[in-house]
């Protein structure tokens, strides 16, 4: 059935703010959209965030082509503010069973508007890590919004290139699709530099029919194992902020 949108719908539907969706975001998908469900559209914008949690390692929103070793993992958690002011709380855990193939996850909760949503995705580094010289991946992925409906899914094509002096660079580009919609494309490009003990970056990241968001972000160990991150960020003319735990784990450490 159709449905008449309202103000409300909008906030809603700019839940999940791992990639902080701007409104013009939320309006391009529901173009797309003709004959859904409220739920069906907000799986779908969902689609968009989620599966950003998913990918990319805390503070970036632009994912690397990267992986953890083999028998390593983390777990990250964080509370973050979207363009929308919801409030909403992520955790998502990432392990990689074998030789260049990682699985992850995300759960998140949005506080404000009281919506749940999910996402599980596989990231497979085709080329290996360069210390001068770009590399590679893939990433695949199913998101689920809270009550039921379609469940998305998102492909994305990874690179990360380093050697550039101090700075590294990671490019992404993809598309998400939910049921009874076209594709929408994704992208982003962000850069890295180590600042001491602290590595910082900036990067910009959007969907197709949106303006894009541009965010800096740093992250730096206050443990071995534990990481402290932020970023802060402009998105639709309204300020995005984010903080964050990221834990790691691995077999080495568990058998010392």
């Amino acid at each position: 059935m159709e449905y008449a949108w309202s103000a409300i719908d909008l906030v809603a539907m700019n839940f999940l703010t791992a990639c902080n969706p701007p409104a013009s975001t939320s309006q391009a998908i529901i173009l797309r959209m003709k004959n859904t469900t409220i739920i069906q559209s907000v799986a779908a914008t969902l689609t968009l965030s989620a599966a950003c949690a998913a990918q990319a390692g805390r503070p970036l929103v632009v994912d690397d082509a990267n992986t953890n070793d083999k028998g390593a993992g983390h777990v990250e958690v964080w509370v973050a503010r979207d363009a929308g002011k919801a409030t909403s709380v992520f955790i998502a855990p990432a392990y990689a069973p074998i030789d260049n193939v990682e699985l992850s996850a995300v759960l998140a909760r949005d506080t404000t508007n009281h919506l749940s949503a999910q996402a599980l995705q596989v990231k497979w580094r085709i080329t290996p890590s360069q210390e001068k010289g770009c590399n590679f991946a893939t990433v695949l992925g199913i998101t689920h919004a809270s009550g039921g409906g379609s469940n998305p899914f998102y492909l994305n094509g990874n690179a990360s290139c380093n050697g550039l002096g101090p700075v590294s660079v990671h490019a992404n580009i993809g598309f998400t699709k939910a049921s009874g919609s076209s594709a929408i494309k994704t992208w982003g490009i962000a850069a890295e530099m180590p600042l001491g003990s602290v590595t910082s970056h900036i990067e910009a990241f959007g969907a197709e029919g949106a303006k894009p968001t541009l965010q800096l972000g740093a992250r730096t160990q206050i443990t071995k194992t534990i990481q402290l991150d932020g970023t802060i960020g402009r998105s639709s003319g309204e300020t995005i902020y984010s903080v964050g735990l990221k834990f790691q784990f691995g077999w080495p450490d568990i058998m010392r």
